[in-house]
């Protein structure tokens, strides 16, 4: 209790001053003299380009070393860049029986961006969709010890969700406020609070790879949220910024517009102390944000992350991509953690290989272990490969395999089938190629 008040009153107050800045009067001065309306940074693409290598999902940072995958157009005064990752995957996952799982599908997502200078600012708008509802059979893609949300009316597990049609429906602004300082305004119908790293279908370590992390939940589930507003200032290599949200997981029906209250609440800070590195720290409080197992009210949570991505050009056409991250969820009678570590490298962009550890404690009823109350510790490794071939139309097909074992103790060792369990798929992957002005 103690900690969730001072957390709350801490959060509370880091809104108000980011809002306080930028309400400021300096907020409304014009840039100085010297100083461009639209002073571009060494992070962006190009001198001339409104988007930056370092812009990621939502609101979040990548390191500035990050190549860009997507097609670019300049439409009068708007720069519109298009971007989007598919896959058709057939994943078998071991186990026992009511655990194992078989299925063929197409996990994806698609992006639209679109800014212009505007008022000494940049303005832009935002879209991002995928056709999970239609491609995802049933409850979700097996991945055994996955858990979280719903559906049947039961809560899902050994399975990850579907995505749902709309990820991204938003607009935002920034202008300077300082010749060194700038303030960004972000928000929409649906959207992703200052929380957590990117999203993982945005993060380079995780673009090869067609499978969401076990500890989803614990990181960056909120980078699809029905409601948000958040405001942030930052300097060359550091930002600060708050978020009011609806943080309740969305339902199981997949294609409409799950509104509530923005009654949730998040601060991050980033920090990009060389262009390869990427740091941020995190922490809001979601109300309602889980549903409860049985008959019950829904559940608050508070989420605490912090993450650290690092990106490195080898050769001409190839990189190393690696995010290591921690996550923690307070809420009703338990705080369970979770770390992950991610990673992929190509020395040709043809030849990819990618992997995943991760570790995390699930509490027995999300495992749906309803006989018992202990909260188990649970491992994911997986790995796997892609072989890009040669971009024709600006899109890179590929074919990839993956292959994983799923960790147990020995309390859960006959609802998996052992304590290690295997999982296999086969995968075509489609995607832009990299981008090159």
């Amino acid at each position: 209790m103690y900690r969730s008040c001072v957390l709350s009153r801490m959060m509370r107050a880091c809104v108000c001053w980011i809002l306080m800045v930028i309400a400021s009067p300096a907020a409304a001065q014009s840039p100085e003299p010297d100083t461009p309306p639209l002073q571009e940074h060494q992070h962006d693409a190009t001198a001339a380009s409104v988007f930056s290598t370092r812009d990621s999902s939502g609101t979040a940072w990548v390191p500035d070393a990050t190549p860009m995958y997507g097609f670019h157009w300049q439409r009068g005064a708007w720069e519109v860049m298009l971007h989007g990752n598919a896959f058709v995957q057939y994943l078998n996952e071991g186990g026992e029986e009511h655990r194992r799982g078989q299925q063929a599908g197409s996990i994806n997502w698609f992006m639209g961006m679109a800014r212009r200078p505007l008022a000494g600012g940049r303005a832009g708008i935002r879209g991002m969709v995928s056709l999970e509802p239609w491609t995802i059979p049933g409850c979700g893609y097996p991945v055994l010890l996955a858990t979280g949300e719903t559906c049947d009316g039961d809560s899902i597990h050994d399975r990850q969700h579907p995505h749902d049609l709309f990820m991204e429906l938003a607009i935002d602004y920034d202008r300077p406020l300082t010749p060194s300082v700038r303030w960004q305004l972000y928000g929409g119908p649906v959207g992703e609070p200052a929380l957590g790293p990117p999203g993982f279908p945005h993060r380079l370590s995780a673009m090869a790879n067609p499978l969401a992390p076990i500890d989803h939940h614990w990181l960056d589930a909120t980078h699809v949220t029905f409601g948000v507003v958040t405001a942030g200032v930052a300097g060359s290599r550091w930002k600060g910024e708050a978020s009011l949200f609806n943080g309740r997981e969305p339902d199981e029906h997949r294609t409409d517009f799950d509104l509530a209250p923005l009654d949730s609440y998040a601060g991050r800070l980033w920090l990009l102390p060389t262009d390869r590195l990427a740091v941020q720290v995190s922490a809001g409080r979601l109300e309602e944000a889980d549903a409860a197992h049985g008959v019950g009210p829904r559940l608050d949570v508070i989420r605490t992350t912090a993450s650290a991505t690092y990106h490195a050009a080898l050769g001409g056409s190839g990189f190393w991509a690696t995010t290591l991250a921690w996550g923690a969820n307070d809420e009703a009678n338990h705080t369970t953690h979770a770390v992950l570590a991610e990673t992929v490298v190509t020395a040709d962009g043809t030849n990819t290989w990618f992997g995943r550890v991760e570790v995390a404690g699930k509490p027995a009823d999300a495992l749906h272990v309803h006989e018992s109350t202990d909260v188990f510790t649970v491992g994911r490794i997986q790995g796997g490969y892609v072989r890009y071939l040669s971009p024709r139309s600006g899109l890179q097909p590929g074919l990839g395999l993956t292959m994983s074992v799923s960790l147990v103790p020995a309390a859960l060792e006959a609802r998996y089938g052992g304590r290690a369990a295997p999982g296999l798929g086969v995968f075509l992957t489609l995607r832009p190629a990299a981008h090159v002005r």
